[in-house]
């Protein structure tokens, strides 16, 4: 448990190399610190030391209320002085991915590299077309809390303790919209346990990090993504329809030198299976990510 300035409590969890690289990782949503992540093995041939932490209202860390994405930029600073850490670099998957393009923005001078796996665009994105091809869910949801926090709260509150009580639920109820290459990937016993360990641990203390991440995410993330100048790599499954595929391709157009890769064939889950590469990249393995793809 790290404190921040303002007295919070942050929940950190770090696997792998203790003297590897480090490479922060910011989970999904809802998520925790304890969300899927390749095997300490792993992390260890790769010389990587895995640093997760539960964002605001999530797991053990303390709420933050009215936060936007960019207060995850404050919290990874404020966990690197703590863990005694100049540099790094920062992975973040679906809900994670806006948090760790915020880190990219407004720590220039800290982190080195940032990668990015089916993030959504800032929802003023100019020229873009939010809400199309998302899933019927997703947009139900998100134009509710563009109504305001009431009209989530309840829903949300109600659907995460039964999540909690089971948190296969999450996975069944997203199943009639997954397509079969998620299906197959979310079938996975190992990543289905680590999946319901996340849930579990995500809504530990209630609902508040996801409500609160739904109403930042339609909300003015604090920072643009243009002044991003650090190396970043963005991937996305083609068939995504949770975060769909033209966001990617907007924020490729707007991060100066980003390299954007397509995968053919994958969708949203398919993320879980190129996170080895992606941490590999972003702790330096690699001089470069996948070339751009029309």
């Amino acid at each position: 448990m790290i404190k921040a300035p303002d007295g919070r409590a942050i929940a950190v969890e770090t696997v792998g190399d203790p003297r590897g690289r480090p490479v922060f990782l910011l989970h999904g949503m809802p998520g925790s610190r304890v969300g899927p992540h390749p095997r300490t093995t792993v992390l260890y041939r790769l010389g990587i030391r895995l640093i997760s932490f539960d964002r605001p209202g999530y797991g053990d860390s303390t709420r933050l209320p009215g936060r936007r994405v960019s207060a995850a930029a404050a919290d990874v600073r404020t966990i690197a002085d703590e863990l005694g850490l100049d540099r790094f670099a920062v992975l973040g998957r679906s809900g994670g991915g806006p948090h760790a393009l915020a880190c990219a923005a407004l720590l220039p001078d800290r982190v080195a590299r940032v990668a990015v796996l089916v993030s959504l665009a800032p929802r003023n994105a100019a020229g873009l077309d939010w809400y199309g091809g998302m899933t019927e869910s997703n947009v139900h949801a998100y134009r509710e809390a563009e109504r305001g926090h009431h009209r989530i709260a309840d829903a949300m509150r109600f659907r995460s303790e039964q999540i909690k009580a089971d948190p296969v639920r999450l996975l069944k109820g997203l199943r009639p919209e997954l397509p079969p290459t998620d299906r197959e990937v979310v079938a996975d016993t190992g990543l289905r346990r680590m999946l319901q360990s996340n849930y579990r641990e995500a809504f530990r203390h209630g609902a508040d990090g996801w409500i609160d991440d739904v109403l930042a995410f339609t909300t003015d993330w604090g920072f643009q993504v243009q002044d991003i100048t650090v190396p970043t790599w963005l991937w996305h499954g083609a068939d995504d329809q949770f975060s769909p595929v033209e966001h990617s391709r907007w924020l490729a157009d707007q991060i100066p030198g980003a390299a954007l890769f397509l995968e053919p064939g994958a969708a949203h889950f398919g993320a879980f299976r190129v996170m080895t590469t992606a941490l590999a990249w972003a702790a330096g393995h690699t001089s470069a990510g996948p070339a751009l793809t029309p």
